[in-house]
């Protein structure tokens, strides 16, 4: 197996909040390698000397922002086309 542990597979934006999906290679119970998906949600933001951070505190404006592309990721892991 190709090796993708901590390469993002997805990253849905709304605004400034981000959801990104990883792959991480884990082998199950039985010894076998297969790949698992999470997620993480954060927001970018400029600091007072202009430099680019990310946070995990969303503002009340960020909720709705959040819920969005919390729902896309949710879709991307979990809706298979056929």
């Amino acid at each position: 197996m190709e090796n993708k542990e901590n390469k993002p597979v997805k990253k849905f934006r709304s605004g400034q909040v981000t959801a990104t999906i990883w792959e991480n290679l884990i082998k199950d119970k039985d010894g076998k390698e297969k790949f698992i998906q999470s997620a993480t949600l954060e927001k970018s933001y400029t600091d007072k000397d202009g430099n680019w951070k990310t946070t995990s505190n969303l503002g009340a404006s960020d909720l709705n922002k959040a819920l969005l592309v919390l729902q896309k990721a949710n879709e991307f892991c979990n809706v298979k086309e056929e």
